[in-house]
């Protein structure tokens, strides 16, 4: 009985050891991007923290019992109170990464320290020949790890959110660590010892509760730190952090924003300016049956709709959130016109890669309309075998629009992605428009034929608030600063758009 408590201790802090580990690469992918970066630098820190801890853990094997107790004691504080750290320097006192690099070590030291302790303690209760001891020990921590690796995208992020989910292991993780020390080894720790470690177990769990009590009130308060309006909508999903600001100017009007992963997604004071040159000059082609990827705030999808002979209007987003909010979220249903109620419209909740593989449908007009690509689950939607799926899903005539970038503050970017489309198979005509919220920021109009297709307004196009036929002749031109960059093409196994995105988004 008590070697299987002892094992079933193993199996719990392996569990919360993983969350922790999860938690921090997930909140760096939020707040950062770049999410090979950010679980490079929690794994390979904690990983040579581990081996630090495990050595730093010899001498304690004397008092292996009380150490135990006081390394969880130590380790579901730090732990659970990792994420909330860490979002404060980030958005307070922008140390990051420095932060980010201490949280790591001192949880992966704390959870080094765990295993030679365990061993010791599974040795007191029953001799048995190493080998044994350590096929025991590791076959519970390896499952302790696939239940907690399991558990923090399925239950703990979407239920919890980031900060009360790491909070809340925090609490298992002391409970499961000291109280299974003062139960079964409460004969070989002094009365003092007893009373100390009880104590010190009741301070753990009072100031992780006192947190998860107060942790709402401090992630607001920290959120509003690094939005310059008020926030009025915030949502965590497995996918994203999702922010809407609302500023209300002297004269009445308001300011709607969208952010995701903090990066700006539209304002609704300049938003027709980006939607009228993403989707008019598309619609010139054949446009009976439209795919919109990504645009799950509905505006490009409201755009498309005003031409009365599109037959069919198809959107692909990966977030149900992000849909579930444009079609409820009365604000946001107010700016896209309830597009989504269009009996012409339909909306797919799948990710547009794999959705793409498996269509066989042909579509006149493919509008891109993704995140920039500063990650690489972001840079596949951008990449040369992307391309490839579109060109195969567009009708004789096809043609497709891909929101790029901003010509003038990511240039490399900008033609890395017009340069990766040509590399599919299309011929491009790159354009680009002033959006006072945005900048200078660029469009690749691509067909899969000989020209280029020709950049214009179709004749039966809505009234329109910016665009005409001027200011699209004046969009194909480019200044000679701002003109084709020597850079390569981003594909699945090199997606070279990250590292153009960090460099000239860092730089700007």
């Amino acid at each position: 009985m008590a070697r299987a408590l002892v094992l079933a201790a193993v199996f719990t802090c392996a569990a919360c050891g993983l969350v922790y580990e999860l938690a921090l690469v997930a909140l760096g992918s939020y707040l950062v991007g770049d999410s090979v970066t950010q679980a490079s630098i929690v794994l390979s820190v904690m990983v040579f923290a581990m081996g630090v801890g495990s050595l730093l853990a010899k001498p304690l094997q004397r008092h292996a019992a009380a150490a135990f107790a006081l390394v969880e004691g130590a380790l579901a504080l730090v732990g659970g109170l990792s994420v909330l750290a860490l979002y404060a320097a980030f958005s307070w006192l922008d140390l990051y990464v420095p932060a980010l690099v201490t949280v790591a070590f001192a949880v992966g030291a704390l959870i080094g320290a765990e295993i030679p302790l365990l061993m010791t303690l599974l040795q007191k209760i029953r001799k048995q020949d190493a080998g044994s001891a350590v096929a025991d020990l590791f076959a519970a921590d390896y499952v302790g790890a696939l239940v907690g690796g399991l558990a923090f995208p399925f239950v703990l992020l979407p239920t919890f959110g980031h900060i009360k989910g790491a909070l809340l292991v925090g609490v298992v993780n002391a409970v499961a660590g000291v109280a299974v020390v003062l139960w079964l080894f409460r004969r070989q720790l002094g009365r003092v010892a007893r009373v100390a470690l009880g104590l010190g177990m009741v301070a753990v769990l009072a100031a992780l509760g006192t947190t998860y009590a107060l942790a709402d009130r401090i992630e607001v308060t920290a959120r509003q730190a690094l939005f310059q309006d008020p926030i009025v909508l915030a949502k965590d999903t497995p996918y994203q952090e999702i922010v809407i600001t609302e500023k209300i100017t002297l004269a009445g009007s308001t300011d709607l924003r969208l952010y995701l992963n903090g990066d700006l997604q539209f304002s609704s004071a300049d938003e027709y300016r980006y939607h009228e040159s993403l989707v008019h000059p598309l619609m010139s082609g054949p446009h009976g049956n439209v795919l919109i990827l990504g645009g799950g705030d509905g505006l490009a999808l409201r755009e498309v709709l005003r031409y009365p002979d599109v037959r069919s209007a198809t959107l692909i987003e990966l977030d149900p959130e992000m849909l579930r909010l444009a079609r409820t979220y009365q604000p946001l249903v107010s700016l896209n016109h309830r597009s989504f109620e269009d009996p012409r419209a339909t909306a797919v909740r799948a990710d547009a890669f794999t959705w793409l593989r498996g269509q066989s449908r042909r579509f006149d007009a493919v509008i891109v309309d993704m995140p920039d690509p500063d990650d690489v689950p972001t840079a596949k939607l951008y990449s040369v075998e992307f391309y490839g799926l579109v060109k195969r899903i567009l009708a004789p005539g096809g043609r497709m629009v891909v929101q790029s970038g901003s010509p003038y503050f990511a240039p490399k970017s900008f033609y890395s992605i017009e340069k990766s489309i040509a590399a599919a198979g299309l011929t491009t005509t790159p354009y680009h428009v002033d959006v006072p919220s945005f900048g200078d920021w660029g469009f690749v109009l691509a067909a899969p034929a000989a020209k280029p297709p020709a950049l214009a307004l179709p004749p039966d196009a809505p009234p329109l608030r910016f665009l005409d036929a001027s200011v699209l002749q004046a969009a194909s031109v480019f200044p000679k600063d701002r003109r084709s960059r020597d850079v390569q093409v981003n594909t699945l196994v090199h997606p070279r758009l990250v590292q153009y995105e960090g460099e000239e988004w860092k730089n700007s």
